[in-house]
């Protein structure tokens, strides 16, 4: 989740068009995931489908096996696509990389706790600030090894995380009653104590079942950086990404989603996780093969959604409002398809006012925030 020292669009006409590309298929999957715990109880069990009706069951059917996870990974990659972006611009500009990163993942961390504890206790800034202060201690490995310890990460986060949602205990009816006080009835300030307190419960999990298949993903992106592939969207490794994890993955995630909702749902969770890996990889040659020059229109779209970061938050924020009890009240009042066309929605008036935004300023709202934070100290943050 980058800002722009790797500016969208307007640069030079050697710059990478994948990452902006990548940016903007990633936001639109991300939302649709996690619409799903913003307008509906999070406290199902991950074993248990929790679709009500067909049409709901459908819902989460497309959503868990074309997104879930999957654009996790996208982001995650994008992240050690950023550190990459970060290395080569302290350089270029004679700034103390060390510096700079220390101030960047202190800036995720502060943003990360005020998102999750407002608006979604799902955030995942904090698990970037606290992963990313890892994969500095790797900045300096050669691509080879960095694909070898990624690749090794999301095989080892998968036979951590699957024990610990296939064990995940029920929800005591206390806690549920609590959540729809909370969401269903309550103001601004109930929801946001009760999400405070979820994220705190919550945050050691996620660490652990996010955090290393994070990691991993933080290191293929570096990878990709370094080996020059990010900036080459024919690269024959992606079109081998493509042509061998695309349709498979994408087939087995949707098998895996549907036992998940049909039965048996620890089997088709099993399924689903393990092979998101290969779908994302899939969607990286996928979107490798549509990171061509743009015209006018999406030029601006593609500037807009290099403001991610902003539009990642901005998505909580709006619909948080929008599904609590203290905004338009529709948590758990409409079904899933609704909920999910919202969050599109959403996202696309998001990405519209920041096309408008970025007429006047070069940075989104929260880029400008996070770019203070990151060269506090040096003679860039009037810049």
């Amino acid at each position: 989740m980058q800002g722009n020292e790797h500016p969208a669009v307007t640069g030079p006409p050697a710059r990478a068009l994948m990452p902006d590309y990548l940016r903007l298929v990633a936001l639109f999957g991300i939302v649709i995931v996690n619409v799903q715990y913003i307008a509906f109880s999070s406290l199902h069990g991950f074993a248990e489908p929790p679709g009500e009706t067909f049409g709901d069951a459908v819902t989460l059917w497309l959503v868990n096996g074309l997104a879930l996870l999957k654009t996790y990974g996208l982001f995650s990659f994008m992240f050690g696509v950023g550190l990459g972006f970060l290395m080569a611009s302290a350089e270029r500009r004679g700034l103390p990389f060390h510096s700079l990163y220390r101030n960047r993942m202190i800036g995720l961390l502060i943003l990360g706790i005020a998102h999750g504890c407002l608006f979604f206790p799902g955030d995942i800034l904090v698990i970037y600030a606290v992963t990313g202060t890892i994969l500095y201690r790797f900045r300096g490995w050669p691509v080879g090894k960095l694909v070898k310890v990624g690749a090794a990460l999301i095989v080892v986060q998968m036979m951590i995380a699957l024990p610990l949602l296939l064990i995940s205990p029920e929800t005591p009816a206390e806690i549920l009653r609590l959540e729809q006080d909370a969401f269903g009835n309550g103001g601004f300030l109930d929801a946001v104590i009760f999400r405070s307190i979820s994220f705190a419960f919550a945050l050691p999990s996620l660490l652990i079942i996010q955090g290393v298949s994070a990691l991993g993903w933080f290191c293929l992106g570096l990878a990709a950086v370094k080996s020059g592939m990010i900036d080459d969207a024919a690269h024959p490794l992606w079109a081998r990404a493509r042509r061998l994890c695309l349709v498979p993955g994408l087939v087995l995630g949707l098998v895996g989603a549907g036992l998940w909702e049909w039965g048996p749902a620890p089997a088709g969770l099993i399924l689903t996780v393990a092979t998101a890996p290969v779908a994302t990889l899939g969607y990286l040659g996928l979107i490798a093969l549509v990171s061509r020059p743009p015209g006018p229109v999406m030029s601006r779209v593609l500037a807009a959604g290099g403001s991610s970061l902003s539009i990642y938050l901005g998505q909580s924020i709006l619909l948080s409002g929008i599904f609590a009890a203290y905004g338009f009240d529709l948590w758990s009042n409409v079904d899933r398809a609704t909920a999910t066309a919202i969050a599109i929605l959403v996202t696309v008036l998001l990405i519209g006012f920041l096309t408008i935004w970025r007429i006047w300023f070069r940075l989104g709202p929260f880029e400008w925030i996070l770019r203070r934070i990151t060269y506090a100290g040096t003679r860039e943050v009037s810049r």
